[in-house]
């Protein structure tokens, strides 16, 4: 009798390995935009052929009306990552990292308004003391003083703004199969993504070495094409409950290797408004 992998070990794993990916996003001498344009590209190639392979059919028809919400969360997902990256390359990955995890905390926020749902005073009392968490980890300066660290910690928050606003529009969507609604979001990636990078100067890929090439197809592939495949294939069998708690090793990942590898120091006021935002966004998911 063939043994399946337990759920919760293949989610372990897939945030694991999220936690790891700003390793390699340092390694690729291309630009935010760039680097974002080749991750849609070859997660939507990959996850093409797996959708043939286990054929797959995408039900247009059914989805046609649904289409355009998928759409825009896909454009938004594209700048989302450009945002992101950006945010890697001028500040610590640890502080990147925490002040992307805002997400879930402006979802929260941003729910009552939407979708008319109360907030509870436990909500409440964790929306505050995370923003309290993120002021700790911008240590109180340099956000509004131009300086490199202030200005990644700000290209971190505007990425957790746009993948807020893309878990807000998923909520809209009920007719499109997860794996489905990833790779229309990717293609809508590409597209919103093509133009950008043509009218900024284009790709650069012969600047990349083996190195960089070999970084570039990890992120793609790894990172995003197989990640996302084994994501949606464990989030079905999981409560969401176990999920938001194993959910948080790609944070916890990303902040050791900071630390450990890139050698990356972080300030008390920091590891305390990481604990806050970890913390309590935990909390609250519980």
């Amino acid at each position: 009798m063939k043994k399946r992998l337990d759920p919760g070990l293949i989610m372990l794993l897939v945030m694991i390995g999220f936690g790891t990916l700003p390793l390699f996003v340092r390694r690729i001498a291309l630009s935010s935009p760039e680097l974002a344009l080749c991750r849609a590209v070859i997660a939507a190639a990959l996850l093409g052929l797996y959708l043939l392979a286990t054929g797959q059919r995408i039900p247009f028809r059914a989805i046609r009306r649904e289409a355009p919400l998928v759409i825009l969360s896909g454009a938004l997902m594209g700048v989302n990552w450009i945002l992101l990256f950006q945010a890697y390359r001028y500040t610590t990955v640890s502080a990147a990292t925490l002040s992307y995890y805002f997400a879930p905390v402006l979802v929260t926020a941003a729910c009552p308004v939407i979708f008319h749902e109360r907030l509870t005073k436990k909500q409440i009392l964790c929306f505050v003391m995370s923003t309290v968490g993120l002021l700790l980890i911008s240590d109180l300066t340099g956000l509004g003083g131009g300086s490199r660290d202030g200005l990644g910690l700000l290209f971190g928050f505007g990425a957790a703004v746009l993948y807020a606003t893309v878990i807000l529009l998923n909520k809209f969507i009920k007719n499109v199969e997860g794996i489905h609604r990833t790779f229309l979001q990717f293609l809508a990636a590409i597209a919103i993504l093509v133009p950008y990078v043509a009218a900024s100067g284009g790709l650069h890929l012969g600047v990349l070495d083996a190195a960089g090439w070999a970084s570039l197809l990890t992120v793609g592939a790894i990172h995003t094409g197989v990640a996302y495949c084994l994501y949606f294939s464990a989030l079905r069998h999981l409560t969401g409950q176990r999920t938001a708690i194993l959910s948080y090793a790609d944070p916890l990942v990303a902040c050791l290797l900071s630390v450990t590898v890139l050698g990356e120091a972080m300030s008390p006021r920091q590891v305390l408004g990481g604990a806050l935002i970890l913390g309590f966004t935990l909390w609250n998911e519980l």
